[in-house]
């Protein structure tokens, strides 16, 4: 395993450690889902390269405009959150409450 690959594998790793152990803001759950999500672009460009493959180059393209898509609908629901509960604390978040 090269230092590349290495450094990719554990981003994504602590990304997801991240995102399952810190769930107090909806904040910092939003920020290690990019942190996975750019893990993944990373790992998705650097596959084609290493394979010789170029036929898989437009899948990192689609990869980050899907993460784009993603992080603009998180800070929207972040912020219609904060607007109604005042908060963006997970836990004073409670669906039966709709």
């Amino acid at each position: 395993m090269t230092l590349i690959h290495f450094s990719f594998c554990s981003a994504f790793i602590l990304g997801l450690t991240g995102l399952a152990l810190n769930r107090s803001h909806l904040l910092s759950a939003l920020l290690c889902l990019e942190g996975t999500m750019l893990s993944l672009y990373v790992g998705l460009c650097i596959w084609p390269t290493s394979t010789m493959s170029f036929s898989f180059s437009l899948i990192p393209i689609l990869m980050l405009s899907f993460s784009a898509c993603e992080a603009a609908t998180g800070l929207a629901l972040m912020v219609a959150t904060t607007r109604t509960h005042g908060t963006d604390k997970l836990f004073s978040l409670n669906l039966l409450q709709c």
